[in-house]
């Protein structure tokens, strides 16, 4: 349950605070006061879009908090201990979006930085909003499959995962015979061009770690004149007649007898003979370096051609000698398949097959599934139509199984569904696109919603405006509803029917204000006689007389009364 939401620096709101608790929450107010903006604001919460446009102007940076109360069993605990959050961090979630003016967006679960992905995976869980934009998902026929699967449950969508995984695997398979299949022009270019790749990348001869020892050694030869000076010095310095080695011994002898006559300086000895040895292996290494050094141009020469072979392998085959060698093995797997290609064609041909008898079975199943739960939904959608007011509306989700393309296999099985309705005795059943009007598409939603939220995780619904459209008993009869709703969910409604504001259990009024030549966003919780104005102002407009006060008055008394015993 959303327990607090705070709003900083967002669109025009400069600061609101809403303290929520269970209940029918509903927002009021003008046009342009900022009632939508809240409701964008709660859809960045759960993981919507962010965009610098959200900044209010002249500020640095937009912030939005939400607390939310979850239990133990509710499905965000579950994930809050998949990722590793403490067990005193389960209860309560601080959900935390910035939104700097240069449009880069930061998430935060109590104090955790997580995520777009996570956020958007929590959201799920939390809230359910609704909104125009559903409305119109509802008009897209191909949304309507993806609404019976979730209504159908786990074992259908388990069946359809399973049928996706498979036919990804049908997919690669077609892809690939696709490819054997091509004609025998492009072929003979194809094998042409592999067997000149395998033959190149054969013929280097390449060697793991090859490039870094050529580097090295190339970098010896080309200075061989100047390692040479500096080994010859270095040698006799240490090692020629009165070097370093030789002094250091002479060195040694005068401490040996100051050792003698005082033990504490034996420690000091033992270091001195100790750098004496490790000079004497370093002199004996650098004449070994010295006798063995070559210099030789041609080897230079040779050493120089490796690489530019190698740098032109690499800028053809890939960035390391590994890259080149692994795409030599690639491109040798390819040309076998290819020259055995009749084998390989029978092969995959078996696989397709295979798959697409798996499939038609999968598939199968689904469409039984689906038919099975469509008709439980279309009870269900007139059950709850028949409660706002759409009583003798047929509800029916129509398949096309047989009709489409009957042998067709599909990325979601064999099935095209669409929402079909009736609205009134005798006439025939049309897709929602051609006959629901605005306020009947409003109230279909509003079943679907009912519906839905039996098996919808999120305990906190959302409706933006979901009675646009409707009016007098219509209206009576969604505001009923979304009160029935709200004994279960917690629910935030905004609104602008007085049938609709009346039923709800907490009013917040949204207003505008100037404040230092900047327009803000305002919202105040309405007592009792607030909300009876707000009412009265909802009924008559801009003049709030005495009689559309007791007007006011009377609904919500009546609405306490549908509450209380509805």
């Amino acid at each position: 349950m959303l327990k607090e939401l705070v709003i900083r620096q967002f669109a025009i709101i400069e600061e609101v605070r809403l303290q929520l608790s269970e209940g029918f929450h509903v927002l009021t107010g003008e046009t342009g006061a900022g009632k939508s903006i809240l409701i964008d604001a709660l859809g960045l919460v759960i993981g919507g879009r962010a965009s610098a446009e959200f900044v209010r102007y002249g500020a640095d940076k937009a912030e939005i908090e939400a607390v939310f109360e979850v239990s133990a069993s509710h499905p965000a605990y579950a994930l809050l201990q998949e990722w590793g959050f403490a067990a005193d961090e389960l209860d309560t979630l601080i959900i935390r979006r910035e939104i700097t003016a240069n449009g880069k967006s930061v998430c935060r679960i109590n104090g955790r930085m997580i995520t777009l992905a996570m956020l958007k995976q929590m959201g799920q869980t939390l809230l359910d909003i609704s909104g125009q934009h559903e409305h119109q998902a509802l008009l897209r026929v191909e949304e309507h499959l993806s609404w019976l699967d979730t209504f159908a449950g786990k074992e259908v969508i388990a069946f359809r995962e399973q049928y996706q995984a498979r036919f990804r695997e049908y997919q690669a398979l077609k892809k690939e015979l696709a490819r054997y299949r091509m004609d025998q022009q492009d072929l003979a270019y194809r094998v042409d061009m592999l067997q000149f790749q395998a033959q190149e990348i054969e013929a280097a001869a390449l060697v793991p770690g090859e490039e870094e020892e050529l580097e090295q050694e190339r970098s010896r030869l080309a200075h061989a004149e100047k390692l040479m000076m500096h080994t010859t010095h270095a040698y006799q310095h240490l090692n020629g007649e009165q070097g370093g080695l030789e002094q250091v011994q002479e060195a040694l002898t005068h401490l040996e007898g100051m050792a003698e006559v005082d033990e504490s300086l034996s420690g000091l000895l033992e270091s001195a003979q100790s750098a004496y040895y490790q000079l004497e292996e370093a002199a004996r290494a650098i004449g070994r370096y010295r006798d063995a050094f070559e210099y030789d141009p041609g080897r230079l020469n040779e050493v120089e051609e490796r690489l530019h072979l190698i740098k032109q392998l690499k800028r053809k085959y890939g960035d390391s000698i590994e890259e080149i060698l692994a795409y030599g093995d690639k491109v040798r797997q390819e040309l076998s398949q290819l020259e055995h290609r009749e084998e390989s064609v029978a092969e995959l041909e078996e696989k397709i097959a295979s798959a697409e008898t798996d499939l038609y079975a999968l598939a199968k199943t689904l469409t039984q599934l689906r038919k099975e739960a469509a008709a439980q939904l279309e009870t269900k959608v007139e059950q709850e139509l028949a409660d706002l007011n759409m009583a003798s509306t047929v509800f029916h989700v129509a398949f096309y199984s047989e009709t489409y393309q009957a042998n067709e296999l599909l990325p979601h099985g064999q099935d095209m569904v669409e929402f079909q309705i009736a609205p009134n005795p005798g006439e025939p059943l049309k897709p929602l696109t051609k006959i629901a009007s605005g306020g009947e598409l409003s109230r279909i939603m509003l079943a679907l919603k009912c519906i839905f939220t039996a098996t919808d995780s999120a305990d906190t619904l959302v409706f933006d405006e979901i009675d646009t459209g409707v009016s007098g008993r219509a209206a009576q009869a969604i505001a009923e509803k979304i009160a029935v709703v709200a004994r279960q969910n917690q629910v935030l409604c905004v609104t602008h029917l007085p049938q609709v504001a009346c039923m709800a259990d907490h009013h917040f009024y949204i207003s505008k204000e100037l404040k230092e030549d900047k327009t803000c966003t305002k919202v105040d919780r309405l007592d009792r006689r607030g909300r009876t104005m707000e009412l009265a102002r909802l009924l008559g407009g801009v003049e709030v007389t005495n009689r559309t006060m007791q007007h006011a008055e009377e609904m919500i008394r009546l609405a306490e009364k549908v509450k209380r015993y509805g």
